[in-house]
């Protein structure tokens, strides 16, 4: 266990970290932002993720259709991540030219962000809920020890945001023809992971539903993400 006594930490950017059990105690945190998976986070004696969870749930109702094990649950919660996506290429689209490549703190480009979802569907979707074992789509953008052991990636890739598109609209229209037939019985099932080493290593043991959920969270996490750094672009000071 690290211990940090009387340190500074002003300005410090905690970035893919585990602070799983992590105590700050006499602390001063102003203006500061946390982004992550937090639950049980106690504020001066307060479980404050309650609180944080609820006004989640009101700012995006989809948070409660991506809850449910109901398949028409589920087929509403699709269309309306697919609607906030079309939305927010349209959005880019009437952007300085450019825009979708651009990259805020560090983050992936609205371009990348997109390839990575691509990748999601091929590991989550097609893997572990169809049970499909054909290669990952070769621009699919993956975490960077999932790009040095898949040789199907291609880690120069550089497609444009009408590529990418393309791949995701395919993509899409697999996902809306399972989900229009699926079942709550399919839905509990043990989900169908090919017996390989390939990515997602983890997946083994957890039901279909649950490999679902995954892809359905990826596509509104990151699509939050997105909005997020378009926001920023669109700010005087960034979009120059």
């Amino acid at each position: 266990m690290r211990r940090f006594d009387d340190e500074d930490l002003t300005g410090a950017e905690f970035r893919e970290c585990d602070l799983s059990r992590t105590r700050m105690v006499g602390v001063v945190m102003q203006d500061a932002e946390i982004d992550g998976l937090v639950t049980h986070l106690v504020v001066n004696g307060v479980d404050v993720m309650p609180y944080v969870e609820a006004e989640l749930d009101r700012r995006h109702p989809v948070r409660l259709l991506l809850r449910s094990d109901r398949p028409a649950d589920l087929r509403e919660a699709w269309r309306q991540l697919q609607d906030d996506w079309a939305a927010t290429v349209e959005r880019v689209r009437s952007m300085p030219e450019g825009s979708e490549h651009r990259s805020v703190d560090g983050e992936w480009s609205m371009v990348q962000t997109l390839r990575h979802l691509v990748f999601v569907h091929d590991s989550w979707f097609r893997r572990c809920v169809l049970g499909v074992t054909e290669p990952f789509t070769a621009m699919g953008l993956g975490p960077d020890a999932v790009m040095d052991r898949e040789d199907d990636l291609d880690p120069s890739a550089r497609p444009s945001l009408d590529e990418v598109l393309a791949v995701r609209r395919r993509q899409a229209s697999e996902v809306e023809s399972w989900l229009a037939t699926v079942t709550p019985s399919q839905l509990v099932q043990a989900a169908p992971v090919p017996d390989d080493d390939r990515w997602p290593p983890y997946a083994a043991g957890r039901t279909v539903r649950q490999c679902l959920g995954t892809v359905l969270n990826e596509e509104r996490e990151h699509h939050g993400f997105c909005v997020r750094d378009l926001d920023k672009l669109s700010r005087p000071t960034l979009s120059r």
